[in-house]
């Protein structure tokens, strides 16, 4: 390992997120595994209920308990933060994240009991018809990819659409309740503050066949590959790079506002 700097975090989470049911629903594709400097990631279960698996609401009170404790955490989560320029332009919003936030979940309420995303894609709550997008609008960093798929593009394989809908409200709950202890990458700055935890937006399909599957699901496993890449990166010294993405000024701005996958360059 030729790495002359110390490793930023302490602890590395991996998360494969799902969309699907509601927020106390106990989702079978919802993943978590956890990993730190000396330890491979392992598979975090939930806390003991008769659930038997992760429920978003769950997590997210889970993740706010991890964060809060006094140890440097990097999360990674593969669902956008965010919506393509585009979006902001036609509803006339500012290019302003926290504000975007806050603006999404008055229309999108995903996180609120007994709801669907697809109850308010239908109209049935929320406001969700005005502040739709058209699958033709992509991020820069998706275009990046060359693979990844709309934030809007719902109802085919692959698709980040409806755990986008459904998870941003979470990054809310998160902001809100711990603040600046958090550093949300990279609206709050392209480099990592030393010692605090932060989050990030990753797409699995970069770095899953670079670890063997051994017997995982593949939900699983993409939790897996994330926290596993995330402890490498940090332990090898290249997640400094990763985190200062080549782009050029204008290029930065926009990344600013959409957000960036974590690992695309």
């Amino acid at each position: 390992m030729d790495n002359d700097t110390e490793p930023a975090f302490t602890r590395y989470i991996g998360i494969d997120y799902s969309g699907a049911e509601t927020p106390d629903s106990s989702l079978k594709g919802l993943r978590v595994y956890s990993a730190d400097r000396e330890d491979l990631p392992v598979e975090v279960p939930p806390p003991p209920s008769p659930r038997k698996y992760w429920t978003r609401r769950g997590l997210a009170e889970w993740l706010a308990e991890r964060l809060a404790e006094d140890v440097a955490t990097l999360v990674g989560i593969d669902h956008a933060f965010s919506f393509p320029l585009r979006y902001f332009e036609v509803y006339h919003l500012p290019p302003d994240w926290p504000a975007f936030l806050e603006d999404f979940q008055r229309h999108w309420p995903t996180d609120g009991e007994h709801t669907y995303v697809d109850f308010i894609r239908d109209g049935l709550r929320g406001q969700g018809p005005a502040r739709t997008g058209e699958t033709r609008w992509r991020r820069l960093t998706e275009e990046r990819t060359g693979s990844a798929k709309s934030v809007f593009h719902f109802d085919v394989p692959g698709s980040v659409a409806k755990s986008t809908h459904a998870g941003l409200p979470w990054l809310l709950y998160l902001r809100r309740r711990l603040g600046g202890q958090i550093h949300f990458w990279p609206f709050d700055g392209w480099r990592m503050p030393p010692g605090r935890s932060a989050l990030a937006e990753v797409y699995p399909a970069l770095w899953k066949h670079a670890f063997p599957r051994e017997g995982r699901t593949p939900d699983q496993h993409d939790a897996y590959a994330v926290a596993a890449w995330l402890r490498q990166a940090d332990l090898d010294g290249r997640l400094p790079t990763f985190l200062a993405p080549a782009l050029g000024p204008q290029e930065q701005a926009i990344a600013g506002v959409e957000g960036w996958i974590l690992g695309v360059e």
